[in-house]
């Protein structure tokens, strides 16, 4: 199947990497408002990130394998690359071995894309389409690539001294179930954080062909998000900061007053 090909792969030194999520790839969701990784809270077996209306955000992944592999992103249950309902099969990003990239927004050509900020559910991209019942939930799901034989390495070969004409990209349509999802939505709460559909980045790509070695993908990583307000409500995160506990000798001598 045709799939995308980040070129522009931005490597990610110093980041903490959503725990248990290296068997094939690192996933993390970094703050482009403040260039810092964003914390991950684990609760009843979920992983959740408390964003803050109007940042912008990345979704970074790191492939952890030698071999090529196909990342499927999904933001509000959302393909961040074709428009689509998000489905496992669909298309994505393909990462080269031990390359690190960058989703930093929602694909609008070969060239370039819409930035990826938190928002009320309203104006997230889902919800201004019709889709809101999955606002609120980051996905990436990885598939690894089919081994090719030799001979059918020759072929291709063979095949590509061919001319042959190019396939047109796929269109970003959406599901025909999504007149359900409209009907369902319109009783979501709308205190809710989503993704936006921000400003427009320069982010090349291009087009290259990828197997999977099968059709379930080999890890699927999940994120939830919503506001620090609504999860702190949930019981999802502590309602205070950690800070230093004081000690009682910390040490050296006394010291004049400052005034």
């Amino acid at each position: 199947m045709r799939t995308m090909l980040v070129l522009l792969l931005a490597l990610l030194s110093g980041c903490a990497s959503v725990a248990d999520a290296g068997r094939l790839a690192d996933v993390q969701v970094l703050n482009r408002t403040t260039g810092q990784p964003m914390e991950t809270y684990r609760h009843q077996g979920r992983l959740y990130i408390a964003g803050n209306p109007g940042d912008r955000y990345a979704i970074a992944l790191r492939n952890a394998s030698a071999g090529r592999v196909l990342a499927v992103v999904s933001v509000d249950g959302v393909n961040a690359v074709t428009g689509e309902t998000a489905a496992a099969r669909q298309s994505g990003y393909v990462l080269s071995p031990w390359s690190s990239a960058e989703i930093r927004g929602w694909r609008k050509s070969l060239d370039d894309v819409a930035a990826f900020y938190f928002t009320a559910l309203p104006d997230s991209y889902a919800a201004r389409t019709g889709r809101p019942d999955n606002v609120g939930v980051i996905g990436v799901a990885l598939f690894r690539e089919r081994a090719v034989p030799r001979a059918e390495l020759e072929l291709k070969a063979d095949l590509a001294r061919r001319p042959a004409a190019a396939a047109p990209p796929a269109s970003g349509s959406a599901g025909e179930g999504d007149a359900g999802a409209l009907a369902r939505g319109k009783q979501a709460r709308e205190e809710r954080l989503g993704t936006g559909h921000g400003e427009r980045i320069a982010d090349a790509t291009r087009y290259t062909e990828f197997q999977r070695a099968g059709e379930r993908p080999d890890q699927v990583v999940t994120l939830h998000y919503d506001s620090r307000a609504n999860l702190v409500a949930r019981g999802i995160i502590p309602p205070y900061a950690v800070l230093p506990q004081p000690q009682a000798f910390p040490g050296g001598f006394v010291a004049d007053p400052y005034n």
